[in-house]
């Protein structure tokens, strides 16, 4: 047991940036009656690195089970299963982009209302 994969500094991460860090981001977006473009920004962009974190902890953690003799619980770092664990950091970096790219946009077109309000006056 004590070779195990669930014991591993790596594991109590993958499970921060899984869990405890989105579920925070995602309380400060709910919580807060008004938030700014730059606020909006910054939490998507941590939720695409919190996503590029756990890819990575996932190979870890992946690779230790596979050149460990790896308990029967830590084989779904090294089977097909993995590719499930594949599918929450995909999700927040699905909306990590789509948050960068609201603010994007919003901001495209407030530029693009004031080039026609500047076109307009002259």
């Amino acid at each position: 047991m004590r070779n195990s994969i669930f014991l591993q500094l790596e594991f109590l991460l993958l499970v921060a940036f899984s869990v405890v860090v989105p579920a925070g981001i995602f309380w400060i977006m709910l919580a807060q009656r008004a938030i700014s473009r730059t606020a909006v920004l910054w939490l998507g962009l941590v939720l695409i690195a919190v996503a590029g974190v756990d890819v990575a902890l996932l190979r870890l953690l992946a690779t230790r089970a596979a050149s460990t003799g790896a308990l029967p619980g830590d084989n779904v770092f090294a089977s097909e299963v993995s590719l499930g664990l594949y599918l929450l950091p995909a999700l927040f970096a699905g909306i990590g982009i789509n948050l960068v790219s609201h603010v994007l946009i919003h901001h495209l077109v407030s530029a693009e209302r004031r080039f026609d309000q500047n076109q307009a006056q002259r």
